[in-house]
């Protein structure tokens, strides 16, 4: 067969695109942005779901750095600061599954508060939701989150999603996963402490 001049370059170029195209979209995979949780001011997140695309997810937060880290099959793919229980409303301790999430949602305990991407980790009135982060303990025992980060987490989890609350505070967010799996088990347990 013989081949035009036109014909041959569109061909090679269309050869040379195509050959080219996975090491791009590879690159771009590596390239995900690392996050640096030493920088976030209260009220502040990141996230990044891109740095893992499959896996459990599950989230860590250490009531003595007001902080929440999130994981997908391991990988960290979001950080935010919180705002958990105030003194004599502390936030419980221990490994909580999501246990009902409502987008829209008024506090049944607290004059009809609105709690926003709703996600409740017990029946005692604790729950991960949106709401304001002075930078210090303020809730009446649930963790308070960035109103645009609630809204993210709430899209990426599902009932049953692993949900850890540790007073210690890790030496990194990748130990902060190991430490909280270490001290309150594995799947399906819920620590005694829940009830507020």
């Amino acid at each position: 067969m013989v081949r035009t001049p036109v014909r041959f370059v569109r061909g090679t170029a269309v050869a040379l695109m195509l050959a080219f195209a996975p090491v791009h979209s590879l690159a771009a995979k590596s390239a995900a942005p690392e996050i640096a949780v030493e920088t976030l001011k209260p009220g502040q997140f990141a996230w990044h779901p891109e740095r893992a695309s499959s896996g459990p997810l599950e989230v860590v937060v250490s009531l003595s750095q007001q902080m929440a880290y999130v994981y997908r099959g391991g990988t960290l793919i979001g950080a935010s600061t919180v705002s958990s229980g105030k003194p004599g409303h502390d936030t419980p301790v221990g490994h909580f599954p999501i246990l009902q999430k409502r987008a829209k949602h008024f506090s049944n305990k607290y004059d009809n508060a609105p709690m926003p991407f709703m996600q409740r980790l017990n029946w005692h009135g604790v729950a991960l939701h949106g709401g304001a982060i002075p930078g210090y303990p303020a809730s009446h025992g649930c963790v308070r989150l960035p109103h645009k980060f609630a809204q993210k987490l709430f899209a990426a989890t599902t009932l049953g999603s692993s949900v850890y609350i540790m007073d210690a505070a890790p030496g990194s967010p990748k130990a902060a996963l190991a430490m909280a799996k270490a001290n309150y088990g594995g799947q399906g347990t819920q620590m005694a402490s829940a009830a507020p």
